[in-house]
């Protein structure tokens, strides 16, 4: 279970460090004022700049569902194979979805990875809730 949970976080980092450099690029480049940063508005900033945004801000809302269910697995011992499956399935939904995001984001293909993990991390929850009871 640590290991998809592991790969979660790196994947966090990986987007942050990207949305970082899209907004250093955006004020090197004077696209993007660094006022900008201060409210996070006052100008139009790149579509770099607003979607690895919105993609690093995303790994913080429906992940920490992932998270929760993961530290409860591993602390009741719901850690079967199928919990690890659904877990794995998860993120990488997850990485699809940033992926998607970060380069031509179609909103469809966002949708689907989106719901994905949506249904993988009800699964796991489920599992969880059956592994307790």
């Amino acid at each position: 279970m640590i290991y998809p949970m592991a790969v979660m976080v790196l994947l966090i980092f990986l987007v942050g460090f990207y949305a970082l450099g899209a907004r250093i690029r955006a004020v090197r480049s004077k696209a993007l004022s660094i006022k900008y940063f201060k409210l996070m508005g006052g100008e139009a900033a790149p579509d770099d700049v607003v979607k690895s945004t919105r993609c690093f801000n995303n790994l913080f809302e429906v992940p920490t569902l992932f998270f929760a269910a993961g530290v409860a697995a591993l602390v009741t011992g719901a850690t079967g194979s199928a919990m690890l499956l659904f877990a794995w399935l998860f993120v990488v939904s997850r990485a699809v979805q940033a992926f998607v995001h970060l380069t031509d984001n179609n909103v469809r293909a966002r949708a689907l990875s989106y719901f994905s993990s949506l249904i993988n991390v009800a699964i796991m929850w489920v599992l969880l809730v059956v592994h307790v009871a």
